[in-house]
């Protein structure tokens, strides 16, 4: 599950009960208290939650996360994000998981939000591309352009 919505763990955790026997990989997401009481309130064992804090966008969400799937072997991955954000980040998990030959099954959070930017997609999708050939995602030029 990417983070930036509460409403995304929300979804999360009533997923994570349709699927019981699922390890929940979380990569940012709102604050430790609200996440915990989230899965808590859901009934959902903290042994099956994996919380990685480190992301600061979402080109990192799946920068910070690709290599610890693919040493625990997994090779598929339902994406949980919110409808508006799931077409960048389907851009973003299919560079930089597909480098690896995980693959993503999106599961899309309804909203009222319009549809992201395009560019936004083609940005980060060259941002994961750089990452893939050179393992830097280029933010602080990322964060360069976004300025001017």
């Amino acid at each position: 599950m990417l983070g930036g919505d509460p409403k995304r763990e929300d979804f999360a955790a009533t997923f994570a009960q349709q699927h019981p026997d699922l390890p929940i990989w979380i990569s940012s997401g709102s604050n430790q208290e609200y996440t915990e009481g989230v899965f808590s309130d859901a009934g959902i064992s903290f042994d099956r939650l994996h919380i990685d804090r480190t992301a600061k966008d979402t080109v990192t969400n799946f920068t910070t996360l690709v290599d610890e799937l693919q040493s625990r072997d997994i090779s598929s991955v339902y994406l949980i994000t919110s409808d508006y954000h799931m077409q960048r980040a389907q851009v973003i998990g299919e560079i930089v998981f597909g480098s690896r030959n995980i693959s993503l099954k999106p599961i899309p959070v309804p909203s009222n939000e319009s549809s992201e930017s395009i560019i936004k997609s083609v940005r980060d999708g060259a941002r994961s591309i750089l990452w893939v050939a050179t393992g830097n995602t280029g933010s602080t030029l990322s964060q360069q352009l976004g300025q001017h």
